[in-house]
């Protein structure tokens, strides 16, 4: 799975492809028009997801395409759950997803965002099981 060019843009929804940096900001893309946009780096902040782990039981962290191929395998058996549902129901399909999860690091607000982006992006048919190089 190639995270490489998506990134999330503060104070903006959803997820983007970076076109092009440029020394004050980054050009991007919005996935469902193609539209193209300067986002100033003075008022964003920009993190890519492929930077992006979750912190797991033993000291480590696990990185998020790990954590979206979980989620798709499990797609048909245990689909994603609403990221705006209770918070026990958020924690529990995150513990099958990802059971060694550190569960005092690991905040719902992180669980919210994980889940949106993975909708996010599977809607749009972003995400595949094929690994990259």
């Amino acid at each position: 799975m190639n995270l490489k060019d998506y990134l999330a843009v503060s104070g903006l929804p959803g997820i983007f492809r970076m076109v092009a940096s440029r020394n004050n900001g980054l050009i991007i893309e919005d996935l469902d028009e193609g539209k193209r946009r300067f986002v100033s780096s003075r008022k964003h902040q920009f993190t890519p997801l492929e930077s992006i782990a979750i912190y797991t039981d033993d000291g480590d962290s696990t990185e998020l395409k790990n954590v979206f191929g979980s989620m798709l395998e499990q797609l048909e058996d245990n689909p994603p759950v609403n990221p705006n549902g209770p918070t026990e129901t958020l924690k529990e399909y995150f513990a099958d997803v990802l059971p060694t999860y550190d569960k005092n690091r690991v905040h719902t607000g992180d669980i919210k965002k994980v889940v949106k982006w993975f909708k996010y992006m599977q809607e749009r048919n972003l995400l595949d099981t094929e690994e990259t190089t």
